[in-house]
């Protein structure tokens, strides 16, 4: 008895559809992550079973650095950085602190975060970025008074966010590595202020973070 022979035919599988879904899923993905804020030193903050979620926006992110840089280099005593999510905000938070050139203006609201004593803001401002990047975390926003004024350059800043967005959060991330007094120095001028709620950033908060800027990946 002769072999039946099964005919051969080409499978065509129509992959339009899996396209039109990736290319949503993309889009999805851009239009929703939040990136990573470029900050001018690497903190690697404490661990904590804290529940309390730090919010996504409308947050003034006070960055306290660690003793010594990633090469080992001792800081001093702890620099402080601001960092605010809040473009157009911002722009309104400068213009209440000093006066800017257009073109330096654009810079300062471009930049994540801010650490620069005001009287080199300017100058630091019309510098290239390779500059601006190098100098950046040799500087740091003063806790000290300056005489004939009674707020600190930090106090001015957070008064001026205040002012501009009277809701605006406060959020604190410090290194482990952070010493101890400077982070007590932030507390204790935001306390003067009467500013005794704010959030303190962890590992769980920086994961969560890194995760969103990466759309979600594990």
């Amino acid at each position: 008895m002769g072999k039946v022979k099964i005919k051969k035919s080409d499978v065509w599988i129509d992959m339009t559809p899996m396209s039109d879904v990736m290319t949503l899923l993309l889009t999805f993905f851009m239009l929703t992550s939040t990136f990573v804020k470029n900050e001018p030193v690497k903190v690697n903050t404490p661990g904590s079973v804290s529940e309390t979620k730090v919010p996504e926006n409308g947050v003034l992110t006070i960055l306290v650095s660690p003793e010594k840089r990633p090469d080992g280099k001792p800081t001093g005593e702890g620099q402080v950085f601001l960092s605010y999510d809040n473009t157009n905000e911002l722009a309104q938070i400068v213009d209440q602190m000093t006066t800017l050139t257009p073109a330096q203006k654009k810079t300062f609201v471009a930049e994540s975060t801010f650490g620069t004593p005001l009287d080199k803001l300017a100058a630091y401002l019309s510098k290239p970025a390779a500059e601006r990047s190098k100098e950046l975390p040799k500087m740091g926003i003063p806790l000290d008074s300056i005489q004939g004024q009674e707020m600190t350059e930090f106090q001015q800043w957070v008064n001026a966010a205040r002012q501009v967005n009277p809701k605006v959060r406060l959020a604190i991330k410090s290194d482990a590595d952070s010493p101890y007094g400077t982070v007590k120095k932030v507390m204790s001028e935001l306390q003067d202020m009467d500013e005794s709620h704010y959030y303190m950033i962890t590992q769980l908060d920086a994961k969560k973070a890194a995760q969103a800027a990466n759309g979600g990946a594990k």
